[in-house]
């Protein structure tokens, strides 16, 4: 399996980054090994002083597919999820000044946490989902998939040109406003439309 993530797809968290608008997706993938489960603890590693956190729900694609229409790309995932995409921003800002890629920023070992997942047909409109992540009690990130630039459908339909889509991949669809820095002893808790997916501690 891969992990696919969508950088920029909430506008306001492009403005506090101070990063454009983007007129397409922005793709990038994390390894399986990025891969963080069943609340187990994130140890900050050592490279990085400026971990941020990144809330995003996850679509879990269900079959294979290619070229995939975007008036068919709901058939490709049946569960959904929450994650939190882990970037080391220190290391993100030295490489884009020199304009290189960023993987070592967001693709290092356990920065993709994941939740268990739920049916989608669990929610009543996909488009209207509110996701919140608490950090130490205080709440740091809203959001909701109303607000995405590119639709999950559209996501889908745009990898798809380029990446043959597996089943079992995952695809982190961006994070709203309001991302951070984490301490050792940060606790954090994740929502999804009041159903809590994530809790975990960092170390």
């Amino acid at each position: 399996m891969k992990i696919i993530a969508i950088g920029r797809n909430y506008a306001a968290h492009a403005k506090e980054l101070s990063n454009p608008v983007p007129e397409t997706p922005v793709i990038f993938l994390k390894p399986d090994t990025a891969l963080l489960r069943d609340g187990k603890p994130f140890y900050i590693p050592d490279f990085s002083s400026d971990i941020h956190y990144e809330l995003e729900v996850i679509l879990k694609i269900c079959k294979e597919g290619k070229h995939i229409s975007e008036k068919f790309a709901s058939n490709y995932y049946e569960e959904i999820g929450l994650g939190i995409d882990f970037t080391a921003r220190d290391i993100q800002a030295k490489h884009k000044e020199k304009g290189l890629p960023w993987e070592l920023a967001k693709a290092f070992d356990h920065s993709a946490a994941i939740s268990n997942f739920l049916p989608k047909s669990d929610f009543q409109d996909i488009y209207n989902l509110d996701f919140r992540l608490d950090v130490n009690g205080e709440t740091k990130q809203l959001g909701n998939t109303r607000d995405m630039i590119f639709s999950f459908d559209n996501i889908i339909s745009f990898i798809s040109k380029y990446i043959t889509l597996k089943k079992g991949d995952l695809i982190f669809t961006g994070t709203p406003e309001g991302v951070g820095r984490i301490v050792p002893g940060d606790k954090l808790q994740a929502w999804l439309c009041g159903q809590e997916l994530l809790k975990f501690d960092i170390r």
